[in-house]
Formats: structure tokens, sequence, C-alpha cells
């Protein structure tokens, strides 16, 4: 049996800084009261109820997760005014979906898919 992925973390030196990018990129709602300093994203709406898929593939190691956006063509310039980058433009994947990733901040590469 598949076992689906169920959580994600997004590192970094600023966190404050990380949580407000997050925020205002993707509209999503964190809780921060506790000791810990943890900010708990509250999940999104929309998925795939049996959970996500993903791949495998080569390359130098790292792990990206991909978030649903409503305008990927606008995406990218708005990771940037908000202090990120462009890593790569969006382009339509062979009988899949169409991506783009981006840097928060701190570097974490963030996969973009068009809803």
């Amino acid at each position: 049996m598949t076992r689906p992925v169920v959580a994600f973390q997004i590192r970094g030196r600023d966190a404050a800084k990380l949580q407000e990018f997050y925020k205002q990129f993707f509209g999503w709602q964190m809780k921060t009261d506790n000791p810990m300093g943890v900010a708990f994203i509250a999940p999104g709406i929309g998925g795939p109820v049996e959970g996500i898929g993903g791949t495998l593939f080569p390359g130098d190691p790292r792990v990206i997760i991909f978030v649903q956006v409503a305008d990927l063509r606008e995406s990218p310039a708005k990771a940037v005014s908000l202090g990120g980058q462009r890593v790569m433009e969006p382009f339509d994947v062979p009988d899949g979906p169409t991506v783009a990733q981006i840097a928060d901040p701190e570097g974490n590469v963030i996969g973009l898919v068009q809803q």
C-alpha cells in the first residue's frame, strides 16, 4: 500500500521573515502560539482527498514541495516582490500540469502548479 505524504516543513534562519513571505504569497494561515516558536500551517482546500503524488527525479539532492496557485504567470513576479527569486519559468509538463519554481527569501525552492 502506498503511504501518502501528510506534512511538510520549511526551515530558515529568519523564521519571522519566512512566515510573512508565505502568508503574503500563498495566503497561508499560521498558528505561532507555542513555546517552540514553530508556525503551524493550516491545511489548504481543493487538494486531492487521497493525498498527493510525487516524483523521484535525477539531479542534485534536494526536496521540493509543489503548491497550487491561481495564476502561474503572475506568481513568480509576486515572489520577487516579497523578497524571493525566480528559479524556473512556467512550462507545460508533457501530459501533465503547467509548473514553475521560485525560491523563498532563505533560498528554499518551491514548485508552483497552475490551478
